[in-house]
């Protein structure tokens, strides 16, 4: 279990009133023109967009590399922070795992099949997410890692990143890394 130690300080809130009731994933919420709110000096900052996304969605994040207009993660409204309208998933962890994706992790299965790899050597190989509150579960020949942040358990089950997954974000803060203006 790493103790990561990357923290962010809330630079400001920008809010918009919007009669939209579902976003979707297709990045609206992230333009002003499409009704939604422009990103933030992308390049500084980590920008969320808190919303109504539909379709069962709890957050999405975009990976490293991708456009500076697009960049950040989006959370619904249900999951950001503590909320009890999240239910099992309404204690913040939500931030946590699409925070993790923003950092170029990928999800603990690698979104495939067992042949599938997340890019990560100490985490287990496995084919699929698990929910709710699972304990030791396998999968692959291998124990899946239930409790990691990039699982998809109930928030109260999950706990922890790994030594090898703090090393793959770690290395986007380096030189020439995907993050390293973020660096003072």
């Amino acid at each position: 279990m790493a103790d990561v130690e990357i923290t962010f300080a809330l630079a400001g809130i920008n809010r918009r009133t919007s009669s939209k009731t579902s976003w979707g994933t297709r990045d609206a919420m992230k333009y002003a023109k499409r009704g939604g709110i422009d990103a933030t000096d992308a390049a500084n900052n980590l920008n969320i967009w808190v919303c109504e996304i539909g379709g069962g969605i709890l957050g999405y994040a975009q990976f490293p590399g991708g456009k500076s207009a697009t960049d950040g993660i989006v959370i619904g409204t249900d999951y950001f922070g503590e909320n009890t309208a999240g239910g099992i998933y309404g204690d913040g962890r939500t931030a946590t795992h699409e925070v993790g994706h923003w950092l170029n992790l990928r999800h603990i299965w690698g979104d495939g099949g067992c042949s599938v790899d997340d890019y990560v050597s100490d985490t287990p190989i496995s084919d699929r997410p698990n929910y709710l509150c699972p304990g030791s579960i396998e999968h692959c020949g291998t124990t899946d890692m239930t409790m990691n942040y990039m699982d998809y358990v109930q928030d109260d089950c999950m706990y922890m990143f790994s030594v090898g997954q703090n090393d793959r974000m770690r290395t986007l803060f380096g030189n020439n890394g995907g993050r390293e203006s973020f660096v003072p």
